[in-house]
């Protein structure tokens, strides 16, 4: 178990600066997802950390030791890759062993090692199979197992599941998570899916061409983002992000998006016909039995331009006042193409952004 911190970490490629300043600070025992769309640095922060990249300037500290001058092998990390990099010719036991026999500890303490792994993952059934007779799911288990005998204080995961398929990365999501419960190792974890950053992190680190946008538990950046960006990229489907203006009058604040005019139940600061970027997230779009518990007025007549059933919810794309929005509606909600349907919105979770800066305005 272990802290990390970076401290003002810059990495250059060249002339060309990637990363820029990164300050981040790792609790004991803490569960972090860095994300970000591709190309925004996430990777070359975490092979920063595991040193296999350099880092051009400021500090890596694990459990307060700079570790900037450390080889690799003696930072005590293990990290798992997304290709799982087995070794084709040698059995499950033998791929988790390796770094126990590299390291020349004896026969008994590496059995025992690579048994605890097994039983933790699930494992035990396959040792003697090679990597070829295993499915995509326990590939990936193996190479956890080969990073778990090594007990290090830190796991570093660089999108691990982003080779299997939809099903097997909700499965091993729950695995990681429940590994992670058992384990209670510092783990600082890489992907691109918001969907993974949400279900697996004590906090996530937000990433944008090599800035940290924000930093916060999945709730704090869902309910609360700091800006635009952030607000698109957490969430799926993502926030519908419209151009209005908000007007003051007989001291009522309401929201104009085209010929849609909606009352404000929190106004933002300097409300008095503001030009703003409205944020409407899907999820506080309602129709049928959720309209109950709204008043009238934060209900509108929409025209629906398509409508999709997903199992238990649907999403429904609209047109309300000349201004098209995607809802996640809860049930099956089956409704042809140019037929009006009544939804209301939940009002108190609007979100407000500066046009120019594309700031959150609270």
């Amino acid at each position: 178990m272990a802290q990390v911190e970076l401290k003002k970490v810059i990495k250059r490629f060249g002339s060309t600066e990637v990363v820029h300043g990164v300050d981040l600070f790792i609790e004991d025992d803490e569960f972090i997802v860095l994300v970000g769309p591709s190309g925004c640095g996430k990777s070359t922060v975490l092979r920063m950390i595991a040193g296999l990249e350099s880092i051009s300037s400021g500090e890596i500290c694990i459990n307060g030791q700079s570790v900037n001058e450390v080889a690799p092998k003696d930072r005590n990390v293990a990290m798992v890759f997304q290709n799982y990099a087995l070794y084709p010719h040698m059995s499950v036991y033998e791929n988790i062993a390796f770094s126990l026999k590299m390291a020349k500890e004896s026969k008994s303490q590496i059995k025992d090692k690579v048994q605890q792994a097994a039983e933790i993952l699930e494992l035990t059934p396959y040792l003697q199979r090679k990597p070829a007779e295993l499915s995509g799911g326990q590939r990936q288990r193996v190479a956890m197992g080969r990073a778990i005998v090594r007990q290090p204080a830190v796991f570093l995961f660089d999108e691990p599941l982003s080779n299997l398929d939809a099903q097997l990365r909700t499965q091993m999501r729950m695995e990681l998570k429940k590994l992670h419960l058992k384990m209670k190792t510092t783990t600082i974890y890489v992907t691109h899916d918001q969907i993974e950053a949400m279900t697996l992190a004590d906090r996530i680190v937000i990433l944008k061409d090599g800035y940290i946008q924000q930093i916060g538990s999945p709730i704090e950046l869902f309910e609360r983002p700091v800006n635009r960006f952030v607000a698109r990229f957490i969430g799926n489907p993502p926030t519908n992000i419209i151009p209005a203006s908000l007007h003051k009058h007989d001291g009522r604040t309401s929201v104009r998006m085209g010929t849609l005019s909606l009352p404000v139940v929190s106004p933002p600061a300097g409300a008095d016909s503001q030009q703003v970027l409205v944020g409407i997230r899907p999820d506080i779009i309602k129709t049928g039995d959720g309209l109950h518990s709204l008043p009238d007025e934060w209900q509108v007549q929409a025209e629906v331009i398509v409508s999709e059933v997903l199992g238990g919810q649907s999403l429904l794309e609209f047109s309300a006042g000349g201004t098209t929005m995607i809802a996640e509606l809860e049930g099956r909600v089956q409704a042809r193409p140019g037929e009006m349907i009544t939804l209301g919105f939940d009002l108190s979770r609007l979100l407000f952004f500066d046009p120019r800066t594309e700031e959150a305005i609270y």
